[in-house]
């Protein structure tokens, strides 16, 4: 969740280096998930405190998890907030729970030019049909699944994402209510009354499978049962073709418990589930799912026809009890791929100059950890802009501002603000946000965390690749920093929470924290998203971790397809309703249950914020979100007109022109020359090497 902390000027650092394979492999060994996350011991902590504004775990979550790092930005993280009684998108259902109860809901769509969401129905309520009362409890989770309870009812919902049923363990003999809001047209069961069909009028039809007979009757709009024990699940019948209800029949009796995202080796993540029942287990796939499945080995059945709607395209039907996703390699490293014109050092090593020049720590007025870091991060591109000239000159200036600049953040001195460690929920937030639910847009209840941690890393990997005895000096602080956004395991680390912002299931990260949000979680900014897992694989080649360097490109390579697969719309596209498609080129802010034209900062007529927020910063990295010189000259000419309006900042324009030169150097190039300001990111020295490392098409 981004707010108006981008309206001053957006960032820019330097493209992707796709330096040989053979001279990048090193750093790919294949090493297993335990071996990517033996890094992350470290006994640092930054020193704790007592936050005054984050909510109590303690309300939602059972009393054997509260004893670890409780994730912040997670699919279900509106069932632990406030009532806990707004709903989650667990495709390919809403799912919200209230009142010892819990909803069901297979959602419409509604779509404009200007935002798209899907509508929550209350399609089935299901609940102990004797009086409850009491909430529900959080009882375990895992990157695939969460296990809702509800205790006074004896029921336990696994809640697992892709599944076209919803499981419902009944504990203890209880008798079950199942309402809707819709008329009950039809209601009908086989011989043994394990297997009942009912029609709605609004066009539904769902089936309920249980695990032994089970006696239900109806009413115009309630289901109900005898006293039961055992399994139940219920899905909706994709449409009324007899071969999909075939499917349901055949994969009913196999249903999944949790499911958990394993890394087995670099750009690959295998899903693997716990199962109970009889028989293959039956999931759905979201596109960019179907996209990495078709890379890899698997021994997966993709049921092609088999298709569940959802805002994220079409959800279809794969049978296998574990997956493989397999993306293409994205080598990370400091620089640019094509390196620069000789004929255009010059130019840049002229404005390289007057930028370092323009250093100085001590007149630093910020404190915000947000637009800090973005400081810290333009200084370090221009030490490696300098580095890839061979202008070595400018280079100590560059790391005497590092080092004022990072070292009291690390060392708890800066005045003003500064790192904190906070246990409630396992993790770190800032002096200010401790106190101040706003403060550094939210950091202290862990809003936007990889994007102002991804800006600090960035510095420290430079540095440290600058100096490795400073690296080696500040590593246990450095890493911390790290853990606190991508720790894969809690037992190793018990500081952190697994992978804070990344969401295993959807393949990109969140944004929003522990805030209650009737659309879910949501992500403004996917390029800062991008430099934050960029940002730690670069600290992985300071520090020569080939463990770090292996977990940061396999994030950033999914972030990378995330983006390109749900922020980018390409003209003609089909993902979403032509209406949006014809008049957006970019996502504003993307929700688990929406997609919104505007921003947290500017409307959606600010196209160029659009553009600039999900460019911002400009890196060697930038390459590869924007390898699509196609849509990239559809994205600029759909942004151009914006930047003659009245009001127009110039630093958001120089985002719009850097792409412009993925396609047209010299034009680009013009504007670039002309502009009066920069972001507080970005500088004249990053925009002129990154034009002047383009070869246009």
């Amino acid at each position: 969740m981004h707010s108006p902390h981008h309206l001053q000027n957006p960032i820019y650092i330097a493209p992707f280096k796709h330096s040989s394979y053979h001279q990048a492999k090193h750093h790919f060994t294949a090493p297993s998930e335990a071996a990517m996350v033996k890094q992350s011991k470290t006994n640092f902590i930054f020193p704790e405190t007592q936050s005054t504004v984050l909510p109590d775990p303690s309300n939602f979550f059972s009393s054997n998890l509260l004893s670890k790092p409780l994730p912040t930005n997670s699919f279900f993280q509106n069932f632990v907030l406030k009532n806990g009684d707004q709903p989650e998108y667990i495709h390919p259902y809403l799912i919200k729970s209230s009142n010892s109860s819990l909803c069901l809901s297979y959602p419409s769509r509604q779509a404009s030019s200007a935002v798209m969401y899907q509508v929550f129905s209350a399609d089935l309520t299901i609940s102990s049909k004797e009086s409850s009362t009491g909430k529900h409890v959080i009882s375990s989770y895992s990157d695939l699944s969460v296990t809702l309870d509800i205790p006074s009812s004896n029921l336990s919902f696994l809640l697992v994402r892709g599944s076209p049923f919803l499981t419902v363990s009944v504990t203890q003999p209880t008798p079950l209510s199942i309402t809707t809001i819709h008329a009950i047209l039809s209601f009908s069961s086989n011989k043994t009354q394990t297997k009942y069909t009912f029609q709605f009028n609004n066009g539904q039809t769902w089936i309920l499978y249980a695990s032994s007979s089970i006696k239900l009757s109806h009413t115009l709009s309630e289901i109900t049962s005898d006293a039961f024990s055992g399994v139940v699940r219920i899905a909706l019948l994709p449409d009324s073709d007899s071969k999909h209800e075939g499917v349901l029949d055949k994969y009913s009796s196999c249903y999944p418990v949790s499911g958990e995202a394993v890394f087995r080796e670099p750009f690959c993540v295998e899903y693997k589930w716990e199962k109970k029942g009889s028989g293959d287990l039956l999931l759905l796939a979201h596109p960019l799912h179907v996209q990495l499945l078709s890379n890899a080995d698997n021994h997966v059945t993709v049921l092609e026809d088999f298709k569940y709607g959802s805002i994220d395209g079409d959800l279809v039907g794969v049978v296998g009890n574990s997956w493989v996703l397999q993306t293409d390699p994205v080598f990370v490293t400091w620089q640019s791929t094509n390196g620069v014109k000789e004929e255009s050092r010059h130019e840049i090593v002229s404005a390289l100059s007057n930028d370092v020049e323009g250093l100085n720590s001590s007149s630093i007025r910020e404190t915000s950890s947000y637009f800090y870091g973005k400081l810290i991060a333009r200084a370090a591109r221009l030490a490696l802009i300098a580095e890839e000239l061979s202008y070595p000159d400018v280079i100590p200036k560059v790391k005497k501002f590092l080092k004022e600049t990072i070292e009291p953040w690390l060392e708890g001195t800066f005045k003003g603000n500064g790192f904190l460690h906070d246990k409630k929920w396992g993790g770190i937030i800032t002096q200010q946000g401790s106190h101040d639910g706003g403060g550094d847009f939210g950091f202290g209840i862990y809003n936007d965390h990889h994007y102002h941690l991804g800006y600090f890393l960035y510095g420290i990997a430079v540095l440290a690749k600058l100096d490795p005895a400073w690296g080696r000096k500040y590593k246990p602080q450095a890493y911390s920093l790290v853990q606190d956004f991508m720790n894969l395991d809690t037992k190793l680390n018990s500081n952190y929470t697994r992978l804070r912002c990344f969401d295993l299931y959807v393949l990109h990260s969140w944004a929003g924290g522990l805030t209650e949000f009737t659309d879910g979680r949501n992500q403004e900014s996917t390029s800062e998203a991008v430099c934050a897992y960029y940002s730690a694989a670069l600290m992985g080649l300071a520090y020569g971790d080939a463990h770090l360097v292996s977990l940061g490109s396999t994030l950033t390579a999914l972030e990378i397809l995330g983006t390109k697969m749900w922020w980018h719309v390409e003209e003609g596209g089909t993902l979403y309703e032509e209406e949006f498609t014809r008049e957006n080129r970019i996502m504003g802010v993307l929700w688990s249950n929406k997609r919104d034209t505007g921003l947290w900062f500017a409307s959606a007529e600010r196209r160029e914020c659009r553009l600039g927020i999900q460019v911002l910063p400009l890196e060697p990295i930038s390459e590869a979100i924007f390898s699509n010189g196609e849509y990239v000259k559809q994205l600029v000419e759909w942004t151009l007109p914006a930047l003659n309006r009245d009001g127009a900042g110039e630093g958001w324009k120089g985002f719009a022109y850097a792409l412009e030169g993925i396609y047209d150097s010299e034009s680009a190039l013009q504007k670039i020359r002309n502009l009066r300001g920069f972001d507080d990111g970005n500088s004249l020295s990053n925009l002129l090497w990154w034009i002047h490392s383009r070869r246009s098409e």
